[in-house]
């Protein structure tokens, strides 16, 4: 009896009685073969439930009715064990773990997914079309692959943001960027929807305190409030309680001041500027 090339399944002979029985035996190597799932690659001996139909990879060191099988594909068949050789390039889905094996000619190893180009990454978690990378963890680690390391936030444009956004299920507590400019921002809220905010110009390094502020604290080597007029104040209102101000005066004096909210007072005794 002559026997295929690849998969050794027994050839119909010319003349041949009980063709069926040669044909059949084709077919019952195709059926285990064909589209090869495991329920382990691990095991190196027979588990205990097997049933008839199971396929399992044999590992390494083998033992009992496996032992000197190791790397074949078991099958159990009418109680029995049966062995196949897998030929280089063969593999199989493992079904207990979901992953795929290959064999390599001298053992089963796991294939490795090309990570390039995929469109969602979920670890310990689900991924989405938003948050395309998605990491449920107690720790996050990012370190350098020999000296230094960056984390880079990139946006398209001046409008947009680029920003690390720290919350509290789910809403937001603080935020630092560039949020839809290009002066960097630190801003906090007490319930996700007012935020107060801290901003570096990025033209001039200034550090603004509070909404829209009126005076800057400037670096340049020392840190110093910029004098501002009283009438270039922004409304009380309109400023919102917390901003500060360093108001000159006509005399070419200057005094700190603070908004409460419905009016800039001055530091030193509390009356209106």
């Amino acid at each position: 009896m002559s026997n295929s090339t690849v998969l050794s399944l027994p050839l119909l002979q010319a003349s041949q009685a009980q063709k069926h029985v040669t044909h059949n035996e084709a077919l019952r190597l195709l059926d285990i073969l064909v589209q090869l799932s495991v329920k382990t690659a691990d095991d190196t001996a027979p588990p205990p439930g097997a049933t008839d139909g199971d396929r399992y990879l044999v590992a390494a060191g083998a033992t009992g009715d496996w032992a000197g099988e190791d790397t074949k594909i078991a099958l159990l068949e009418n109680g029995s064990w049966q062995f196949f050789t897998p030929l280089e390039g063969w593999r199989a889905d493992v079904t207990a773990s979901g992953e795929q094996m290959r064999f390599d000619g001298s053992s089963w190893i796991l294939v490795s997914q090309d990570l390039n180009g995929i469109d969602l990454v979920g670890v310990n978690t689900s991924a989405d079309a938003t948050n395309r990378l998605a990491v449920s963890a107690d720790a996050t680690l990012l370190t350098h692959d020999g000296s230094s390391h960056q984390l880079k936030v990139n946006k398209a444009s001046t409008g947009d943001t680029g920003s690390l956004l720290f919350q509290n299920n789910w809403s937001g507590r603080a935020e630092m960027g560039l949020a839809g400019t290009d002066d960097f921002s630190i801003k906090t809220s007490a319930d996700g929807s007012a935020w107060n905010d801290t901003v570096i110009a990025s033209t001039t390094g200034d550090v603004g305190i509070g909404k829209a502020p009126a005076a800057k604290l400037d670096v340049d080597g020392i840190m110093r409030l910029t004098p501002v007029t009283v009438a270039s104040l922004p409304a009380a209102a309109t400023q919102g309680a917390g901003a500060i101000a360093f108001v000159s005066d006509a005399s070419g004096g200057a005094q700190l001041a603070y908004c409460d909210g419905t009016a800039w007072l001055k530091v030193a005794d509390g009356t209106a500027v």
